[in-house]
């Protein structure tokens, strides 16, 4: 390693000759987005449009949409951190976030697509009293959405300050202000089509990345990963427990309980994703919907086995007093990796890597956050507005505003938050939002979909209570008070929920409660609109 990097926290004053590079590169990733954004927006006319980009996509377009809105900043960016980090845990992240993608194939793309129209909420309230349901789809996939968004933004402040030489607190705040317009930009000119194709583009040019640093990373090892793995173990400090389970999850009864936690969350967390559902509705059929899942599967897959030669190639070539120097929950270990095996810090190749690498993930935040935006728009404008509010008399246009007006809110509150996150693991915060997906949105998609007994009640408890209990637990976890170094509060400490993760208790109560809620019900069930939903879902008779 260079003795000139010794001090990460001085390797973007180390690329301030190089600035003029970085900034022309991120402006031209930034135009090359907006324009894109535009062209689609041109072609966006009405509500199908905007919400489902006119079901015009194709099988592989929608699974390299669907792998651009998945590979987001924890996947780039934490799950580097964390390995490089902690080793074998931190790949846990890898692995959980790919086996994910089993349940949404096996159990939710194709009927969710036959079923609905444009949101979670479509579905639900197809047998049940839609404004109470709808109202209840809407609040939750705002507030997934808004978890999911903390972590891009977090990912933004973490990369650019990097880059720019910004260490003021007040210079990551408009750094996280920047993404939030950017993304509220993409959303209401461009609607599903503009965020779709971004999405797309974005996917090619991560992959494309990710494949460049593994091999200078895999070449500079001479492609042995016995050497590579050995190298990251012995430059950790932690010798071979660094390859070991345990490192962070398994020291205690409690840590145990967190990897089980965290466990859950991710793997059926992606099923009750509000962005990643409202893909499946953007191509022409059930069958088509399916491919893609199989598309995204394959493309997720290569891109998460690549992650672990980020991670360990980041641990063998840094110090991890370094990686934590420059952020302290990891989050800048791969663009730093792409700074050292470029040439180290001050060398033309380093620089520009670093340049590359951190505008491929700046163009990723921007891709994920305008998708999560989308989501969290439509479901209010189409749920919310249309179906509660203008009981079913809205217009298209009508819709389409709301839509708009709700993108300027809902980024506004992310751009609030994110600042508080800035300092967080982005993985660890994605995996916040996957807790709060399983334990709210899951349960009632599966129990609408395969449970003839499922009352309106059993939704209303499923999802407010499994939403409730697993926000409830986060606000009172480490993750927000008690640890001085990762925290999003320092300094106070007001938690009394041990786990990082609520999934473990979360995930059970929101299936439980749904169960609960409509064995209580004194509603009786619509057996024929049950069986209509099921014919259409399995069949895609009568799907839009």
């Amino acid at each position: 390693m260079s003795a000139a990097y010794a001090h990460v926290p001085l390797a973007a004053t180390a690329t301030s000759e190089h600035r003029p590079l970085i900034i022309t590169l991120f402006a031209v990733f930034v135009a090359a987005t907006l324009v894109i954004t535009v062209w689609a927006g041109r072609q966006t006319k009405s509500a199908a449009d905007f919400y489902a980009g006119g079901r015009q996509f194709t099988a592989f377009q929608n699974g390299l949409a669907v792998s651009g809105d998945y590979m987001s900043a924890a996947s780039f960016l934490g799950i580097a951190g964390a390995i490089a980090l902690f080793g074998y845990d931190g790949f846990l992240y890898s692995i959980g976030f790919l086996v994910a993608w089993l349940v949404a194939l096996l159990l939710v793309a194709e009927p969710l697509r036959n079923s609905g129209r444009y949101t979670m909420g479509d579905v639900l309230a197809y047998r049940m009293r839609q404004r109470p349901v709808r109202t209840a789809a809407g609040t939750s996939t705002i507030v997934v959405s808004i978890f999911y968004l903390l972590a891009q933004m977090a990912g933004a402040g973490v990369l650019v300050s990097l880059l720019l030489g910004i260490t003021s607190d007040a210079g990551k705040i408009m750094i996280v202000a920047l993404v939030g317009v950017l993304m509220i930009v993409y959303v209401t000119i461009g609607g599903m089509k503009g965020t779709t194709w971004v999405q797309m583009v974005k996917a090619v040019l991560l992959i494309a990345g990710t494949i460049l640093i593994t091999f200078l990373i895999l070449l500079k090892f001479h492609f042995n990963l016995s050497d590579l793995l050995g190298t990251a173990a012995k430059n950790s400090g932690k010798g071979s427990a660094f390859l070991e389970p345990g490192l962070k999850y398994g020291k205690t009864g409690t840590s145990k309980l967190d990897f089980i936690s965290l466990g859950l969350a991710l793997v059926l967390g992606t099923a009750g994703l509000p962005h990643i559902l409202i893909r499946f509705y953007t191509v022409p059929s059930a069958k088509a919907a399916r491919k893609s899942v199989n598309w995204a599967i394959g493309i997720i897959g290569a891109f998460y086995l690549m992650t672990i030669v980020l991670g360990f190639g980041a641990a063998a070539l840094l110090k991890p007093a370094d990686i934590i120097a420059s952020n302290p929950a990891g989050n800048t270990a791969a663009p730093l990796a792409a700074l050292e095996i470029g040439g180290g810090s001050g060398s033309n190749g380093g620089a520009i890597l670093l340049a590359v690498i951190s505008a491929v993930a700046f163009a990723t935040i921007l891709a994920v956050v305008a998708g999560l935006t989308l989501a969290s728009s439509s479901s209010f404008a189409h749920d919310i507005y249309a179906n509660v509010i203008r009981k079913g008399k809205a217009t298209e246009q009508e819709e389409v505003r709301a839509a708009r007006g709700a993108t300027v809110f809902i980024g506004a509150v992310a751009i609030v938050l994110g600042a508080f996150a800035r300092d967080l693991n982005v993985a660890g915060l994605v995996a916040l939002a996957f807790a709060v997906a399983a334990s709210a949105n899951l349960p009632t998609i599966l129990y609408s979909l395969f449970w003839k007994r499922f009352t309106t009640q059993g939704a209303l408890w499923s999802i407010y209570g499994g939403l409730t209990t697993a926000v409830v637990l986060v606000l009172f976890s480490p993750v927000v008070s008690g640890n001085p170094k990762t925290s999003m509060f320092k300094g106070v400490d007001f938690h009394w929920f041990p786990l990082e993760n609520p999934g473990l208790i979360s995930i059970p109560v929101g299936f439980l409660l749904g169960l609960i809620g409509s064995l209580l019900s004194k509603e009786e069930p619509d057996a024929g609109k049950y069986a209509e939903l099921e014919v259409k879902s399995l069949t895609g008779v009568g799907a839009h």
